[in-house]
């Protein structure tokens, strides 16, 4: 069967001699791997869409788990991210995020343009970390993972939340707090922005100054969350990582 979809490429894998196996999140169908034949050859017409962050119309042919591609046109290149180390390493992180936390083929039209934004937003030159923090969690929200972050986790009262339990899930109020020793520390600044953060459309994202304290609590709220309930390792975190370790 023949298919047409918009896509972001947030995989490439060499296959072969010349060909590549490339991982499209599409408006229409969400995570499809397709086949780009002779992609790897210099004069290919197809090298340029199966590069990854492209954003394009593909068109292919599939009769299994696996599409051949037949024609795409290229919407947006995003070359510039791919031309830029960090831009490019909070690209590659956003799309593992993506390729590993959701299903295969369940569309998902709102988080494949909070991602098509994400990518924008880069090229725009906002906070790359920031936009980063805010579409994990839009992953969260729909892989189901999403902590609570209004209420305390332990007597769902609404007031003075302000330590996070990586353990129990969610925020803990004063009388909580001993409920978990282990339990995160926050300002009333970093609590502000991870709950804007799960309310906030990217699209929406202007210019945004955040404290580096902040972004240091928000990131340690964020590790701590995905490594006790999710627990997927990230090739890319581990290079987001040593980028700041060595001030790149």
């Amino acid at each position: 069967m023949q298919y047409q979809v918009q896509g972001i490429v947030i995989r490439s894998m060499d296959y072969g001699e010349g060909n590549k196996i490339i991982t499209l999140f599409t408006r229409e169908m969400g995570k499809m791997a397709v086949i780009v034949r002779g992609a790897k050859k210099l004069k290919s017409r197809y090298g340029s869409v199966s590069q990854l962050f492209t954003l394009g119309d593909y068109l292919f042919f599939r009769s299994g788990q696996l599409g051949t591609l037949k024609h795409a046109e290229i919407i947006d290149s995003h070359h510039r991210i791919r031309e830029d180390l960090h831009m490019s390493a909070y690209a590659s992180y956003m799309a593992e995020l993506t390729d590993r936390l959701l299903a295969d083929q369940e569309a998902n039209s709102f988080l494949f343009d909070q991602l098509n934004a994400a990518l924008q937003g880069l090229v725009e030159q906002k906070d790359m970390q920031i936009i980063a923090f805010i579409y994990e969690i839009k992953i969260w929200v729909q892989a189901g993972y999403l902590p609570e972050l209004e209420v305390c986790v332990a007597c769902r009262n609404d007031g003075n939340t302000m330590a996070f339990s990586p353990a129990l899930g969610g925020m803990l109020c004063e009388k909580c707090r001993h409920k978990d020793p282990q339990a995160l520390s926050l300002t009333s600044g970093t609590l502000k922005l991870v709950r804007l953060f799960a309310h906030m459309d990217i699209r929406r994202l202007g210019q945004i100054d955040v404290k580096p304290e902040t972004k240091a609590s928000l990131k340690r709220l964020m590790r701590a969350y995905f490594d006790t309930h999710i627990g997927v390792a990230l090739k890319t975190r581990g290079f987001l990582d040593q980028m700041d370790k060595y001030g790149v």
